[in-house]
This record gives C-alpha cells, sequence and structure tokens, in this order.
C-alpha cells in the first residue's frame, strides 16, 4: 500500500511540516541531552567512589565491580528493544517513563541500605539510561535538517563522550568532602529539573503505531547480549569458575546467532524488533568497529588510571578528579568545533584526525611508570580525549546518514548497543591483563606499585593495538548522500 506524498514548498533539508522548529526543537533536544548526560555522567560516577562503597558495604573488589557490570548488563539487554519501543510508543512517554526510572533508582540508592538494593538501584537507573540515549539521536536524526546535523550531533556527543570523562571528577570532589551516597542525593535534585524541563519543551507529534511484539526476538536479544556481557565481565575471574565463563560465552554466542536469523527472517512482515538492513552499509559496519574501540578503551582507560593512581602512587579521589577535568573540556571544546567541520567538509577531516588522536593517546599511556609525574597523566588523558570528541562526532553522524528515516530507531539502537558492548569489553580486557599480569609480579616478589603499572603497561599496549586499528578504519568510512527524510 502507497501514500500521496503531500505537495509542500519546504526547502531541501529543512524539517518535515508539522514539526518543532527553531526555540521549540532547541528545548526538546536540551531536554534530551541533558537527561542522556545526567545518565552517562552516572554510568562511571562510581569509578573513584568504589573504594568507600566496598568499606562501607564490606564487600570485595569482584563484588562492587558488579555495580559497573550490572549497569552495563541492563544496558545491553534493553538496548536491542528500543528500535521496537521507539515506533511502538510516543517519544514523549518514553521520555517521561525513562525519567521516572532514573529517578526512582537513583531513589533507592540513596536509601540502600545493602549491596543488593543498590545493585538494584543501578539496574532500575540502567532501565531509564537505555532508553534515552537512542531517543537523543532518533529525535536528532528525525527533526534536526540534514545541513545542521554534524554540529547538532557534535553537540550531543560532549554529552555520550564528556559525561564518563568527568564522572570521576565530580565523584571525587563528592566522596572527598561527603561520601558516597551524596553522589545519589545530588543528582535527585537534577534528575527532577530534568523531569520539569521536558515537561514544558518534550511535544512533539507521536508517530507511535501499533506493533506486535516477537516475544521470541526479545528473549533471544536478552539471552544473547546479557550472557555475552557477563562472559566477558568474567573473563577476569576465569581461573576460579572457568565452565561458568565458558558457558556464558556459548549460549550468548548461540542465541545471538538464533537472534540474527530471526530478525532477518520476520524483516519481511516488518515484525522484527530489531531491524539489521543499516549493516548493508560499509561505513555504518565500520563505524560500529570504531565506536566499540573508542567506548573500549575509554571506559578502560578511566577504570585503571584511577586504581593505578590511588593504589600505586597514593594520590587522593579529589586530585584523580582534578586531573582527569581538563581531557573533559578539551572534550567539550573540540566536539561542536568539529561538528561544524563535519557539515561543510563530510566525516575524513574529523574521524582521521580523531583515530590519530586516539591511538597517541594510549600509545602516550603505555610510557607511564611509578615516577610519572601527574601532569603526564593529564595530557595522556587530554590528547585521548579530542581524540574521543573528534570520532564521537563524526561517528554519530556518518553511521546514520545512509540509514532510511524509516530504520533510525533500529540505526540508533543498533549504535548504542555497540557502545555498550564496546564498554565492557573494554573494561575487562584493560582490567583483566592488569590484575593477571600484577598477580604475576606480586607473586614474583615485586612491590605493589610496580606490579599494578607493570600490568597496566601491558593493558596499554592492547588499547593502543586497537586504536592503531581504529586509524586503518577512519579511511574507509566515506561520505555517502543521506536518505531524504520522508
Amino acid at each position: 500500500m502507497t501514500t500521496k506524498p503531500a505537495a509542500t514548498s519546504a526547502k531541501p533539508g529543512a524539517a518535515p511540516a508539522g514539526q518543532p522548529t527553531g526555540k521549540a526543537l532547541t528545548g526538546i533536544i536540551a531536554s534530551l541531552a541533558l537527561a542522556a548526560f545526567m545518565m552517562i555522567l552516572n554510568e562511571t560516577v562510581l569509578t573513584v567512589a568504589l573504594p568507600g562503597i566496598m568499606q562501607d558495604l564490606s564487600i570485595s573488589a569482584s563484588t562492587g565491580q558488579w555495580l559497573t557490570t550490572g549497569f552495563l548488563l541492563t544496558l545491553s539487554v534493553v538496548i536491542p528493544t528500543t528500535g521496537y519501543l521507539l515506533q511502538r510508543f510516543a517519544h514523549r512517554s518514553l521520555f517521561f517513563f525513562a525519567i521516572l526510572s532514573f529517578i526512582l533508582g537513583t531513589a533507592i540508592a540513596v536509601l540502600a541500605p545493602s549491596f543488593a538494593f543498590l545493585l538494584l538501584a543501578r539496574i532500575i537507573q540502567a532501565v531509564g539510561t537505555a532508553i534515552i540515549l537512542p531517543l537523543l539521536m532518533t529525535t536528532t536524526l528525525a527533526l534536526v535538517p540534514v545541513r545542521q546535523r554534524g554540529t547538532v550531533m557534535g553537540l550531543n556527543s560532549i554529552v555520550i563522550g564528556v559525561g564518563p570523562a568527568i564522572g570521576p571528577t565530580a565523584s571525587g570532589a563528592v566522596v572527598h568532602a561527603l561520601d558516597w551516597h551524596y553522589i545519589f542525593i545530588l543528582m535527585l535534585p537534577i534528575a527532577v529539573a530534568v523531569l520539569v524541563l521536558g515537561a514544558i519543551f518534550f511535544k512533539i507529534p507521536s508517530t507511535a503505531r501499533k506493533i506486535k511484539v516477537d516475544s521470541a526476538s526479545v528473549l533471544l536479544s536478552a539471552l544473547a547480549f546479557g550472557f555475552l556481557v557477563y562472559g566477558i565481565s568474567s573473563i577476569e575471574h576465569a581461573a576460579d569458575n572457568s565452565a561458568m565463563m565458558i558457558a556464558s560465552f556459548a549460549i550468548g554466542l548461540v542465541a545471538l546467532a538464533l537472534f540474527i536469523i530471526r530478525q532477518v527472517k520476520l524483516a519481511a512482515s516488518g515484525r522484527e524488533l530489531l531491524n539489521l538492513a543499516p549493516f548493508a552499509s560499509r561505513s555504518f559496519s565500520f563505524a560500529i568497529a570504531m565506536i566499540m574501540i573508542a567506548f573500549g578503551t575509554l571506559l578502560g582507560s578511566l577504570m585503571i588510571v584511577p586504581i593505578l593512581l590511588e593504589s600505586g602512587q597514593g594520590i587522593d579521589s579529589l586530585q584523580i578528579g582534578i586531573m582527569l577535568l581538563p581531557g573533559g573540556l578539551a572534550q567539550a571544546i573540540a566536539s561542536p568545533i568539529f561538528g561544524r567541520i563535519y557539515d561543510k567538509r563530510g566525516p575524513r577531516p574529523v574521524l582521521i584526525p580523531g583515530a590519530v588522536f586516539l591511538a597517541a593517546g594510549q600509545w602516550m599511556y603505555t610510557t607511564i611508570t611509578v615516577q610519572t609525574e601527574l601532569w603526564m597523566f593529564m595530557l595522556c588523558h587530554i590528547v585521548f580525549s579530542i581524540g574521543l570528541a573528534l570520532l564521537m562526532t563524526g561517528l554519530m553522524s556518518s553511521a546514520m546518514a545512509s540509514v532510511d528515516p524509516r530504520l533510525f530507531g533500529h540505526g540508533s539502537a543498533i549504535f548504542n548497543t555497540a557502545q555498550q558492548l564496546g564498554g565492557a569489553i573494554g573494561t575487562t580486557i584493560f582490567v583483566t591483563v592488569m590484575s593477571l599480569l600484577s598477580k604475576v609480579e606480586l607473586d614474583a616478589g615485586s612491590e605493589l606499585a610496580e606490579a599494578l603499572f607493570s600490568g597496566a603497561h601491558i593493558s596499554f599496549i592492547v588499547g593502543a593495538g586497537l586504536a592503531t586499528i581504529g586509524i586503518a578504519f577512519s579511511f574507509t568510512i566515506k561520505g555517502e548522500k543521506p536518505h531524504a527524510n520522508h
């Protein structure tokens, strides 16, 4: 069945008729961006606070790690369903559900009497985060004119890239002055303010349509991404329970294969949970590989640098947070500038330098030792952060440029799923390599600091190797002619 297109005098690349423009559009994007910033900040906010939480709740490091792993696990299970959710429900309704979920999770965290309650709080927070990130990307793609998309995506990338970068800074300052509970106490009023802002500005015509969800696809998606992230996160402790790790990967990979087969089969009837058609574009596929490398090295580095500085050099959480801040600021400055360059010049002048800076930052990290001054860590992080800013700006725009507007929800779901999987894999690789090799050094009689830095050295070499592969990928992404808005 086809419908006759309505006559229009709108300029090419303008927002579709009936859609918000000007101040209304700015309010919508600002509401979503602030919500996403708050939630992505929350993703890494516990990295510096973890030692205090471990002591307060009498838990081990491996147990405490579940506050991050559980968060990532929930994201990886919920995000693949957002392609369906964005079609089935009004975007305004999804926005309110996501914010209210986050507020509920944060309130539980404030009052959490035990680790189990804190973990539950993180899972509920993650449900809101999983919905907001694809909603931000999809709304931007649907409402912002093509000629301004790179600039707005650059601003959005500040949210997604700077949030994790300044999370440790914010939590370091809070933990130093108060205690870890206040991380969540201070987040509550921000969440309520975002809710009010959304109630005022987030008003767009509903495009929701009644489509039946395929239960088998939901189950296979949860099994695939859930078990894969669990398997990845358990690599560090493989020696203690290798059978569980192997079983997790086996179940995850089989479920993923069945999920892909089922999505391809259901796509013909339009009943798929996640449409995989965007992978037909080479630029989209390489952009997905690059975002996994970028986010993996980001979260991996952010996980082990505070450990090195706190346990290896005796530097407190506030100083670590301050050291990481210039990198976040550099990212915030670079993102919108290179967003405008993307709009004028296409992806390569943004992605190629971005990949080079990212790899350079990782290679610089390989030179650090126990004697390295704090300013060198800061310089490594600034170079790395500039690279990340350029990549986040260019990758979001170039990945979606070749995607049919009807599949924006699915494309953003794939992009965000890949981002979180990359983060889970990167964190695990960095922490596992550092832990295993430092244990060998400790057993051989080395001091703790020397052992940690020795293990981290190899972690950074692995990260630098992956980032260098990203440079090769950056040359393969070409500016593709965007699909016309329908």
